[in-house]
C-alpha cells in the first residue's frame, strides 16, 4: 500500500514540478527517490539488490547510449537549416504558394511525411521547428502553439498507423506475428478521423487565441534574420528529403542505425548544397551541440524515473491488475497499455511491458492478433503524452523553448484526448464488426 501511495504520488508531484517548470535533474530525480523510498528500496548500491542509484541511472545513461547520436545530429541538422536561411526560404515559399492561413497545415504535413517516413519523432521535432518558427512568424501565430502543432503530425495519426516504420508499430509484431500493416481498414478510418478532428480542433484553438489579442511575439534568442541572399527553396527541401530517403530505405537493414546515417547524410547535404550560405557555421555548431546536450539530458533525467518506477513493487502490483482486467480482451488490452505507458512516460515502454504478459494469453484465448497488435499501437499514444514524457519534455522545453504553462494543454488535447478517442473509434469498429 505504501508503495502505491509512493508511486502515485511521485507521478503526481513530478508532473505538478514539470507544470510548474521546475528543472528536470532536480525534479525527476526527486520524485525518484519518493518512489524509491515507499518501496524500501535501497537508496545506495551496497548490495546486488535493487537500488535507487543504479536503477535511476541505468535508465538515464541507457537512453543517453541509445539516443546520443540521434539527437546531436538533429539539433544539427535543424541549426543548419536554420543558420544558412534555408528554413526561413522553405517557409517564404510555402506561405507564398498556399497562402498563411495554410502555415499550420504546412507543418503538419512535413512533421506526418517524415514520421510515416521513418524519422524518429524527437528528430522530426529538430528537423521541423525552424520551418514551423519561420512559417509562424510570417503567418503572425501564437508561438505557444507551435509545439503542439509539431507533436500533432508526429505522434498521432502517423506513429501508431498501419505501415509506420515507428517503433511503436512494430514492437507488436515481435509478440503477435503480425505484420506492421495489422488491421489497415480500422488503421485507416481511425487515421483520418484524428487527422481530421485534430486538424480542425488545432485551427480552433488558435482562432480562440488570435481572437484574444495573442500573436507571435520574438524573442532576444530567435534567429537573427539578416538581409542577405536566401537560397532557393529546394536547398531546403532537399536534406529533407536525403533523410526521408535514407531512413525509408535503409530501416530494416540497419534498423535505428539507419536513423544516424540518415541525418548524417541530411547535415552533409546541407552543407554541401548551402556552404556558402552559412551565417556563422561555428556559432552553429556550439548552439546546436548544446542543444542536443539539453534536450537528451532532460529526456534521460525522466527515462530514470520511470526505470525506478519500473522496479517497484506496486508497479508490478499494478501492471499485474490491469494485464488481468475482466471483461473484453482488446478493452483490456488498451487500458493496460494506456495507463502504463502513463506511468513510464513512454508509449514503447507500455507496450514492452505489457505484451508479454497479456499476448500469450489473449492468444490463447483466440483473440484476433491483428485487432489486437493495432489496438495495443494506438493506445499506447494516449496516456504515455502526460507532461512528463521525454517528447512532451524535449519538445516544449528544449526545442521550441516554451513552457508547460503555455504549451501543454494544446499538445495535451491533441496527443492525449484526439489518440483516446481513436482508440475507443478503434474497439468499437472491431467488436461491431
Amino acid at each position: 500500500m505504501l508503495s502505491m501511495i509512493g508511486l502515485l504520488g511521485g507521478l503526481i508531484l513530478l508532473i505538478i514540478l514539470t507544470l510548474r517548470g521546475v528543472n528536470l535533474f532536480i525534479a525527476a530525480p526527486v520524485c525518484a527517490l519518493l518512489v524509491a523510498l515507499s518501496s524500501d528500496m535501497a537508496i545506495f548500491p551496497v548490495t546486488a539488490d535493487s537500488n535507487f542509484i543504479n536503477a535511476y541511472m541505468d535508465g538515464f545513461a541507457g537512453f543517453l547510449s541509445a539516443w546520443f547520436f540521434m539527437f546531436l545530429l538533429g539539433s544539427l541538422f535543424g541549426k543548419f537549416m536554420e543558420d544558412t536561411g534555408a528554413a526561413d526560404s522553405v517557409a517564404s515559399y510555402i506561405v507564398g504558394k498556399l497562402g498563411m492561413k495554410q502555415a499550420v497545415l504546412a507543418v503538419v504535413i512535413a512533421c506526418a511525411v517524415l514520421t510515416y517516413g521513418g524519422v524518429s519523432v524527437f528528430i522530426v521535432a529538430f528537423s521541423v521547428y525552424p520551418m514551423a518558427l519561420s512559417l509562424f512568424k510570417d503567418a503572425n501565430l501564437p508561438r505557444r502553439f507551435i509545439p503542439a502543432t509539431l507533436a500533432f503530425g508526429s505522434v498521432t495519426f502517423t506513429m501508431t498507423s498501419a505501415g509506420s516504420p515507428e517503433i511503436q508499430n512494430w514492437i507488436p509484431v515481435k509478440y503477435l506475428a503480425t505484420s506492421p500493416y495489422a488491421a489497415w481498414e480500422v488503421s485507416l478510418v481511425v487515421a483520418i478521423f484524428m487527422a481530421t478532428a485534430g486538424y480542425f480542433w488545432l485551427n480552433k484553438m488558435i482562432k480562440k487565441a488570435q481572437a484574444n489579442g495573442e500573436c507571435f511575439a520574438a524573442r532576444d534568442d530567435d534567429p537573427v534574420i539578416i538581409e542577405r541572399e536566401r537560397p532557393h527553396p529546394m536547398t531546403g527541401i532537399i536534406p529533407l528529403l536525403v533523410v526521408l530517403l535514407l531512413s525509408f530505405t535503409l530501416h530494416d537493414v540497419l534498423q535505428q542505425t539507419a536513423l544516424i546515417v540518415a541525418l548524417l547524410g541530411g547535415v552533409l547535404s546541407i552543407v554541401v548544397i548551402n556552404y556558402k550560405y552559412f551565417h556563422n557555421m561555428a556559432n552553429a555548431i556550439n548552439v546546436g551541440t548544446t542543444g542536443a546536450l539539453v534536450a537528451i539530458g532532460n529526456t534521460a533525467a525522466v527515462v530514470g524515473f520511470g526505470a525506478v518506477a519500473k522496479v517497484s513493487p506496486a508497479f508490478i502490483a499494478a501492471v499485474d491488475a490491469m494485464t488481468q482486467m475482466p471483461g473484453n480482451e482488446l478493452v483490456g488490452a488498451a487500458v493496460a497499455v494506456s495507463v502504463i505507458a502513463g506511468l513510464t512516460g513512454s508509449a514503447s515502454g507500455g507496450q514492452a511491458i505489457a505484451l508479454p504478459l497479456v499476448a500469450p494469453q489473449y492468444l490463447d484465448m483466440g483473440v484476433n492478433p491483428e485487432q489486437l497488435h493495432r489496438v495495443v499501437a494506438i493506445s499506447s499514444g494516449a496516456l504515455d503524452s502526460l507532461p512528463h514524457n521525454g517528447y512532451v519534455v524535449t519538445t516544449i522545453r528544449a526545442i521550441c523553448k516554451e513552457t508547460h504553462q503555455r504549451a501543454y494543454w494544446p499538445l495535451a488535447a491533441l496527443t492525449v484526448v484526439i489518440p483516446i478517442i481513436g482508440v475507443a473509434l478503434a474497439l468499437s469498429l472491431f467488436i461491431i464488426f
